[in-house]
């Protein structure tokens, strides 16, 4: 009994013995061969410059003689022809009120000519239920995106498609003696409304907008000529300047006027002449007001007063997004980068191999170590931009198709005798 007893207590304390040994010897391979890794990924740096400044565009300011109830016509950034109609004026409530009833009555009578035609068809049914479940859609769209405006012109749709889809369950000879009677109820208020009605026109073409600031007079193309940075900061708004009826922004061009430091306005106009030569732009990023960038060019830049410039950028997209922005930060993007992102202290000056005797050679090459499957294995790179800890690279031109390095590829940061082929894991 005490031979088993002391062959159980002599197993027991070699099996702790191996247990202790294995943990040691593990620990030793780790400190002596701290292998350390990082995950590859595409990543985008951009290098830009913060500026606060001005909107500038030609604007005109529309007459301000609405002496009624005046109604606009016209949506924020809506394009108007010459001669077409911005408001109208009415002048009294009744004058109001009765066009509101005109108009409810023009819906019906479409309304109730649309089903008519439609000879109540089955495929006109059809088509009606499509349009008010895109109509639905559409409305819901506007309402979660904060696009009231929208999202009230797809209510006002909506109801008159329902309307119509209503009256497909209508009689024939019933659709008649309602269009007749609707036709001779829109006459006679056409006939009580005829001198109680003005309408307010466009003088020019141009984007219509309800926002009259005062900078329309004292922010304009040609003032930008010339313009110091104290003048610009100096700049105050006309309070003479009103109107209830609004303004037409003209033409199709758009400017944004900032100050700069001198030195920095020479680098950005040298960027822009070379994506220009390269038929690209620089991207203007408004800190609101728009949700993308805009290509813009360097137009002009002033007079340097005490080290910094008045810089005029020149867009000619999106203008109707534009119109309510006046003083705006914004930040000029000179380039950008694209690439895989991986740490600094990854990159090798040389690629290491070994031969099959164990003899080792190596050659210069910018690369670096990946871990792929058991295996450490060298891929050539070429670095695109150095920031701060790290840098972006692509696959060197020439690399076969096992060298490529990916997005998600795991790199090796830090390993002890290092080589193209070790057995890492």
């Amino acid at each position: 009994m005490k031979n088993r007893a002391l062959g159980s207590k002599l197993l027991m304390a070699a099996v702790t013995l191996a247990v202790l040994a294995y943990f040691g010897i593990e620990a030793f391979r780790y400190f002596d061969d701290p292998l350390t890794t990082a995950l590859a990924y595409a990543y985008e740096v951009e290098e830009g410059t913060d500026l606060s400044g001005y909107v500038v565009r030609r604007e005109q300011v529309l007459a301000d003689d609405a002496s009624g109830l005046l109604r606009l016509q016209r949506a924020e950034g809506e394009r108007v022809s010459t001669g077409g109609t911005v408001a109208t004026v009415y002048a009294d409530q009744a004058s109001l009120d009765r066009q509101n009833e005109m108009e409810s009555l023009q819906t019906r009578l479409d309304q109730v000519q649309y089903a008519q035609e439609a000879a109540l068809g089955s495929e006109a049914s059809l088509k009606l239920d499509a349009q008010i479940m895109r109509n639905i859609l559409g409305y819901r769209t506007g309402v979660t995106a904060d696009r009231l405006y929208d999202a009230q012109e797809q209510g006002s749709q909506l109801r008159s498609l329902v309307l119509k889809r209503d009256y497909t369950y209508t009689d024939n000879e019933d659709l008649s003696a309602q269009i007749t009677e609707l036709q001779t109820q829109l006459k006679t208020l056409k006939s009580q409304a005829a001198n109680s009605v003005r309408r307010i026109t466009a003088p020019s073409s141009g984007l219509y907008s309800a926002v009259v600031d005062g900078f329309e007079t004292v922010l304009t193309p040609e003032s930008l000529s010339g313009l110091t940075p104290s003048a610009l900061s100096a700049l105050r708004a006309d309070e003479s300047v009103h109107s209830q009826v609004g303004k037409l922004i003209l033409g199709d061009a758009w400017y944004y006027a900032a100050t700069m430091r001198a030195s920095a306005a020479q680098e950005l106009s040298e960027a822009a002449a070379e994506l220009e030569r390269a038929g690209k732009n620089l991207s203007l990023r408004f800190a609101k007001g728009v949700e993308r960038d805009l290509p813009v060019t360097v137009d002009a830049v002033g007079p340097e007063e005490n080290g910094r410039v008045v810089v005029t950028f020149r867009g000619r997209s999106y203008l109707p997004q534009l119109t309510l922005l006046r003083q705006q930060s914004a930040q000029v993007i000179r380039t950008t980068y694209s690439g895989i992102r991986v740490p600094k202290e990854a990159l090798r000056a040389t690629r290491t191999m070994q031969d099959s005797e164990g003899a080792r050679t190596t050659e210069e090459c910018l690369g670096l170590y990946c871990v792929v499957g058991v295996e450490a294995r060298f891929k050539p790179v070429e670095v695109l931009y150095n920031g701060d800890g790290f840098v972006l690279v692509r696959t060197a031109e020439g690399s076969t198709e096992g060298t490529r390095l990916r997005p998600g590829d795991t790199v090796i940061i830090a390993a002890n005798d290092l080589y193209d082929g070790k057995i890492v894991t």
